[in-house]
């Protein structure tokens, strides 16, 4: 989640740059809910990369009976994230009292010691940020590793989309958006968040998921080249 990026203003760079961002937590919590094992009351959930806790909030929203475990490599992040929790408290949110446990642990999902013990998992734009040189098949596999038999996982990333004739007006589109979204991030915010991003195609990550140990991604989001997938790990 580019921990590189100033914490503070992380989301509302987001949202001016991925049309639908505001949305995403609130579809990849509502999604995960559906489905068959973390539907269930008192699943546990996992949330690989929570940044600044913008899918907690929605679970605490949708789920406040998921037991759920917060993970982000880096601290900063997870300090930013329980402030915002904590404040969303404060100011008397509509699930402000509901009871929810949340286990915040500073590592990365590779490091987990966990086996089969999640119902679901939430990952958002965190598969991007690691190269494709066995690190986005580790990162994989662990997190197919971390669930139960026919557990799922809300996967959302930066995709490369097959190159064709209309790619350009496509690029030209989303820099059209940010612009009217009236984006305002300094240079090096903006830098921050296109350094180091290694998006893939399709049939790449249908084969990485596949090795992992999950069935073919069933596309549930779209935004320009920002994609959303609903994977499922085999028996």
């Amino acid at each position: 989640m580019a921990p590189a990026l100033n914490h503070s203003s992380y989301d509302l760079v987001i949202q001016q740059l991925i049309p639908g961002y505001a949305s995403l937590a609130r579809l990849a919590v509502a999604l995960l809910a559906a489905s068959p094992l973390a539907s269930a009351t008192g699943s546990a959930v996992l949330v690989a990369g929570c940044g600044t806790g913008a899918e907690l909030l929605e679970a605490r929203s949708q789920r406040p009976d998921w037991q759920l475990t917060a993970i982000d490599p880096a601290a900063e992040m997870l300090t930013v994230a329980r402030q915002r929790l904590a404040q969303s408290e404060l100011d008397g949110s509509p699930a402000a009292a509901e009871a929810i446990h949340i286990h915040w642990q500073p590592s990365t999902v590779e490091e987990l010691d966990a086996q089969a013990v999640f119902d679901g998992a939430l990952s958002v734009l965190v598969l991007q940020s690691l190269a494709d040189d066995g690190a986005k098949l580790a990162f994989l596999s662990a997190l197919a590793r971390s669930l139960r038999p026919g557990g799922q996982l809300v996967l959302v990333d930066l995709m490369r989309s097959e190159r064709s004739p209309l790619q350009a007006q496509v690029e030209q589109a989303w820099l059209g958006f940010q612009r009217a979204s009236g984006l305002t991030a300094a240079t090096e915010d903006l830098d921050a968040l296109s350094q180091g991003l290694h998006p893939i195609g399709l049939a790449r990550l249908t084969a990485l998921v596949n090795a992992a140990g999950f069935c073919d991604p069933a596309l549930v989001f779209k935004a320009l080249d920002v994609e959303g997938f609903l994977l499922q790990r085999r028996a």
